[in-house]
């Protein structure tokens, strides 16, 4: 009886700049994307590598990323709450939070 065995590959990685061992054409590209970026305001460039085997198409890929950083957004927004929080508390009772200066 011949035994299958299913293999995989996924690498994934986010870039927010250019490596050390970039060529020319890549820290050229970099600069491009960080004057595109001060053009904006605001904004941040990231790029994302994502090599998958056996191949998966373009669209399921899309919709990954796409949840991916719906979660982010949902975390971040659950950090912000809890910041705002934080502020609130901190104003209405600054005692809860003073450092404990007694030795």
């Amino acid at each position: 009886m011949k035994v299958y065995k299913p293999e995989w590959q996924c690498t994934f990685s986010v870039n927010e700049g250019v490596e050390e061992s970039a060529s020319w054409k890549a820290r050229i590209a970099w600069r491009m994307r960080k004057f595109a970026d001060k053009l904006d305001g605001g904004g941040r460039t990231i790029q994302i590598d994502c090599n998958v085997t056996p191949q998966v198409s373009r669209q399921d890929i899309d919709t990954c990323l796409g949840k991916g950083f719906e979660v982010t957004q949902n975390l971040l927004t659950q950090l912000a709450h809890q910041a705002a929080c934080e502020d609130v508390m901190r104003d209405a009772k600054a005692e809860l939070f003073e450092e404990d200066n007694r030795s």
